[in-house]
């Protein structure tokens, strides 16, 4: 059996553009870096997603969209549907669609309210900028999840498109974690869907009237990092353990990740998870963290401003506030890590490569930055 590598802008009250006095230089084992705040005073950032001409969709979970151009960040969006804002709940992830610049489209993931509660949903529209205030028309839901819930966590969740056009994204167990081994409940769960929807007919669950059809794999604990990687062509995602058991995972058609059954942590209370750390019929994590470092985005680094990160991943950290350089070999194998910025600016949330290979990073706190990493060598 595998086994994982483990190493112990003035606009609404916000101040954007460049705050080049409080930038701050960080020597890392590779590199020099520099960090200056571009924009302050965001409530809870939560994703971030990069238009074709370099400006940024950013959202807020208290339930703003806005877009940060020219060093400028835009009043909230207008167009968004009704978002559940509580608990860990409201407007989560953004995804831009591959193919914006002809249609537009961008993508969004939001605790949706129902009679029962609330639960992840997907919405698609169309982002207009025709030289008045930006918004979003023709907003659509194309997926909700089935189950919703009174609780307050583990909404997830990530949106992340892969090259053959489909669109993965990640659902937490919603607190409930004998959800996350049941295939016909969409909590605990990475799924993929077609823009419009639809259920790819190669699902692995497509044809199961047992199932939900658009899982690809369950018993996630809480993932709130995804990504594609070119490196391995494979999705891989980032999830939350309970005490320790944080897992870095590259989840598989129809495979079951373990949660509650199997995990590298215990219960808040200090008791045994499950059966322990390995049983059956369950996958292996690509690595994982113990004590937890609560991680949230992540990205793999393939840009020309750092080459010495070349396809390393990189994890922003709720706890500890850092981000974690999971350092790889030519074959996407985890052979080390490197913690950065740790205790520098609070709890990240979220960690991108921009175009121009800087890494942008958003804080998580009731007046949130948003932070340039650039070379300083």
């Amino acid at each position: 059996m595998k086994r994982p590598v483990f190493l112990t802008v003035l606009a609404a009250g916000l101040l954007a553009g460049p705050v080049m006095a409080g930038a701050k230089t960080f020597t890392t084992e590779l590199v020099t870096v520099r960090a200056e705040t571009l924009a302050r005073g965001l409530e809870n950032p939560w994703g971030l997603d990069f238009l074709p001409d370099g400006s940024a969709l950013i959202t807020e979970r208290s339930g703003q969209l806005r877009l940060f151009s020219e060093d400028t960040l835009s009043d909230p969006i207008s167009g968004l549907p009704d978002i559940a804002v509580f608990g860990q709940g409201g407007l989560l992830d953004v995804a831009v669609a591959p193919d914006f610049e002809e249609t537009g489209a961008v993508f969004f993931s939001y605790s949706q309210p129902g009679p029962d509660g609330a639960g992840t949903a997907i919405a698609r529209a169309r982002l207009i900028r025709d030289g008045k205030k930006p918004r979003l028309d023709g907003v659509s839901t194309i997926f909700s999840m089935n189950g919703k819930s009174g609780a307050g966590q583990h909404f997830g969740s990530r949106l992340v498109f892969h090259p053959d056009g489909t669109l993965f994204f990640t659902i937490g167990d919603r607190g409930q974690s004998e959800r996350a081994q049941d295939r016909a409940d969409h909590a605990g769960s990475v799924l993929r869907i077609n823009p419009d929807g639809s259920v790819p007919q190669d699902n692995p669950f497509a044809d199961d009237t047992k199932a939900a059809p658009e899982i690809w794999s369950i018993g996630h604990r809480n993932p709130q990092g995804a990504l594609y990687d070119p490196v391995t062509q494979s999705i891989w995602t980032v999830e939350h353990g309970a005490r320790g058991g944080d897992e870095v995972n590259r989840p598989e058609a129809g495979k079951n990740y373990g949660w509650p059954v199997i995990s590298y942590g215990v219960n808040y209370s200090g008791t045994k998870i499950g059966l322990g750390t390995e049983a059956p019929g369950y996958e292996q994590p690509e690595f994982y963290w113990d004590p937890s470092i609560a991680p949230s985005g992540a990205a793999v680094y393939q840009g020309a401003m750092f080459p010495e990160w070349d396809g390393d991943l990189l994890v922003a950290a709720l706890k500890y506030h850092l981000v974690s350089r999971l350092k790889r070999d030519e074959n996407g194998t985890i052979t080390g890590e490197e913690r950065l910025f740790r205790g520098a600016f609070g709890r990240i949330r979220d960690v991108s490569v921009a175009p121009d290979g800087a890494l942008w990073l958003l804080t998580d706190k009731r007046r949130g930055e948003l932070i340039r990493i650039h070379r300083a060598d």
